[in-house]
């Protein structure tokens, strides 16, 4: 990609490039199409370089300032745009942008590259770091010192001129390789269409299913009919109501095969994409001196190996499946029961397992959704987070945002001062990728122009199938923990209070990362706040006690079902990432091998499969670590427990304790040294196997 002269008629021209005169620096959405990206990232790209060369040909002796601050600081413009692009290739694409998301992979990774193995650059922050005792850093200093020295020397530094230009290929191929993986499973989710119209068709679907299929299907212009895309929330309660078990399998089999639709085309089949990032991988780690990619990626995490990684998911695993086979055969009692005379398949596990939880707790999904709107819900867990850390969410409904479904709040703390700008967006679309994530268009730090304080910019992605117009979007109980879940990081985003961009809001290891999230998760299900929150649609009614019970008594209620899918999918991540030879990798025959080595039961399955197992090939991020979040319910458990502890789920005392280290702090301690600080004491796995019902209470 060619650097254009910088010149004011491009800066004049391209909004990207211009200060985002808007409320709060919001990125000036309105004015921004796809065709500026590629000339914005140009100038940008060159900028960077011009700044890094700068801090690398500085004639002054090295120092914590002219070298590891300056680093921290460069790249601003481009950050900017990078984190705008990513979000919107993610929640709003569109051909044009992913057209220029091909164009840009490569070109963005080779900067990446060439920063990670610039010799002078590095040469700098290496005699830093080796004379780091005698430099009389504060904490925080000396850990963005040791975090950027770790940067580099993961991202090849070290590598000898031959192995770094290779290095430098290497990434921009899986760079290429991830984001066809994306559009990919994109593209096959956007494709998939059950189309419904005869009253035989919806059989056994409830008002709730019916209104968001129909919605779905006004908004692709399918008149008269009902649909059901490969959205999660049209899938579970489609698999969970619907009595047409062959349209079930129908639906079922099409979400299990995403990625895989258009078998043997190279472009398009995502186990032979996700091979050649296998191979690329493999030669990545060689490169760094490890025999697999596995042993490299964990290198830099909580776990630090992978038998360690094995160890816990194997024990989760013995007890989840054993638990699984047991309510296995309960849903196959019902269906003969029930004069069904089949054998349960996977695309059977959620319709009749609803009838058992209905006929062991008297309580159903749709007894529970009434009370569980989108606005209630958001309305919940943003006053949790003002009992918790005394802030206030206040809606700009004037705001213009990306997408006109997306909601714009400032947030503001106990001061009345401006802490965040939160980005809510709820709704499953064509030109979003499913899942549910929370990413930033701004990171906090104190880094501004003389040392001001960066406000961060957060935004929260679900994919909630969206009520009709005029009537509101209701959630299962599942939605609402995601968006819950989700919330817990946008929190970690927020709540971030640090001097540097590169320990800021959710910088910290992997296998810590899902903590703040899934802990926030445990105050939806407080009595308290179902109480003050979960409120009828129609009546205002407040949910009764009787229902509020039924769900504590149903809590782990198919938990080993939930835990099996989740330890499968997490057992083959690093099986495949402990792969120490690649050729004729067959990525079908390899999942065979590997559920059968663990006696996967008939009646279950991976939660993710590899075609479409976005968290690994979609980018590196949870390669080989997808337990994290298995992990993060060991710590989150225990950590809860410290609220029952204190006998009051808003305990002020230890919410303080817990914004201080957990929510507030990003990535300036060592994860279990701030988990301590927290907790008092190391994590213990008692309480999470309880909370999953794997052991006695």
């Amino acid at each position: 990609m060619s650097t254009p002269p910088a010149d004011t008629t491009l800066n004049a021209s391209n909004p990207l490039l211009e200060t985002w005169d808007t409320p709060h620096g919001v990125p000036p959405f309105a004015s921004i199409n796809a065709a500026h990206f590629e000339p914005a990232f140009s100038l940008a790209l060159a900028q960077h370089r011009a700044e890094l060369a700068a801090i690398g040909e500085n004639t002054s002796p090295a120092d914590f300032d002219n070298t590891i601050a300056a680093f921290d600081k460069s790249g601003r413009l481009l950050k900017r745009i990078e984190m705008l692009f990513s979000n919107l290739t993610a929640s709003e694409t569109s051909p044009a942008l992913q057209n220029a998301e091909r164009n840009l992979a490569a070109p963005l990774a080779a900067h990446d590259n060439a920063i990670y193995t610039d010799a002078r650059l590095f040469a700098r922050i290496d005699q830093l770091y080796q004379r780091r005792a005698s430099l009389q850093l504060d904490a925080e200093q000396l850990r963005l010192l040791e975090r950027i020295h770790l940067d580099f020397v993961r991202a090849g530094a070290k590598l000898d001129e031959k192995a770094k230009r290779r290095y430098g290929e290497i990434m921009q191929q899986l760079a290429t390789l991830n984001t066809r993986f994306s559009q990919n499973t994109l593209a096959d989710e956007a494709e998939f269409q059950l189309i419904l119209k005869s009253a035989d068709e919806l059989a056994g679907l409830p008002p709730f299913v019916l209104a968001a299929c129909k919605q779905a299907a006004l908004e692709r212009g399918i008149q008269d009919a009902h649909l059901i895309t490969l959205s999660r929330s049209h899938i579970t309660p489609f698999l969970t109501f619907s009595s047409r078990r062959d349209l079930r399998e129908q639906a079922f089999k099409a979400w299990l095969t995403r990625g895989e639709f258009h078998q043997g085309d190279p472009a398009r089949d995502n186990k032979l994409v996700a091979v050649e990032v296998m191979k690329l991988r493999l030669e990545q780690a060689r490169l760094h001196g490890y025999q697999n990619y596995a042993d490299y990626a964990l290198a830099d995490t909580m776990a630090g190996k992978p038998q360690a990684v094995l160890d816990l998911l194997t024990d989760v695993w013995h007890r989840a499946s054993a638990r699984a086979r047991i309510e296995a055969q309960d849903l196959q009692d019902t269906a003969r029961a029930n004069g069904d005379n089949i054998t349960i398949q996977p695309w059977d596990w959620f319709y009749y397992a609803e009838k058992v939880r209905k006929a062991r707790f008297d309580f159903d999904e749709a007894s529970v959704k009434p009370y569980f709107s989108l606005d209630c819900i958001t309305r919940a867990a943003f006053d949790c987070a003002h009992r918790l850390f005394g802030v206030n969410f206040k809606e700009l409904p004037d705001a213009v945002a990306y997408h006109p479904d997306v909601k714009t709040y400032e947030v503001t703390n106990a001061q009345g001062a401006l802490v965040a700008i939160f980005l809510h967006d709820n709704f499953a679309r064509t030109t979003k990728r499913g899942g549910a994530w929370m990413n930033s268009y701004r990171i906090q730090s104190r880094t501004g122009d003389g040392g001001s304080a960066i406000v961060p910019i957060v935004v929260n992605n679900n994919n909630f199938a969206k009520g009709a117009p005029g009537e509101p979007t209701l959630l299962s109980y599942d939605d609402a923990r995601t968006l819950f879940h989700e919330f817990g990081h946008g929190l970690h985003g927020m709540m971030s209070n640090v001097h540097y961009e590169r320990l800021s809001g959710t910088s910290v290891l992997r296998d810590f990362v899902e903590l703040p999230s899934q802990l926030f998760e445990h105050w939806l299900s407080e009595p308290e706040v179902l109480k003050k929150h979960a409120r009828h649609y129609l009546t205002n009614e407040v949910i009764p006690d009787s229902l509020v019970n039924k769900m504590k008594q149903a809590r782990t209620f198919n938990q080993g079902f939930d835990a099996a899918t989740f330890c499968a999918s997490a057992l083959v991540d690093v099986k495949l990432h402990l792969l120490e030879n690649m050729d004729n990798l067959d990525l079908t025959a390899f999942e065979r091998e590997q559920l059968a080595a663990i006696d996967l039961p008939p009646q279950i399955y991976m939660r993710h499969r590899l075609p479409h197992f976005l968290h690994l090939f979609a980018s590196a991020g949870y390669a080989s670590q997808y337990y994290v979040y298995l992990w993060a319910e060991v710590l989150d458990a225990d950590a809860y427990d410290a609220f029952k502890e204190a006998g009051n789920p808003f305990d002020q005392a230890t919410a303080e304790r817990l914004l201080k280290f957990i929510y507030s702090s990003g990535g300036t301690m060592m994860p279990m040294a701030a988990y301590e600080k927290f907790r008092g004491r190391q994590p213990t796995v008692e309480p999470m196997l309880r909370k999953k019902g794997l052991v006695e209470a």
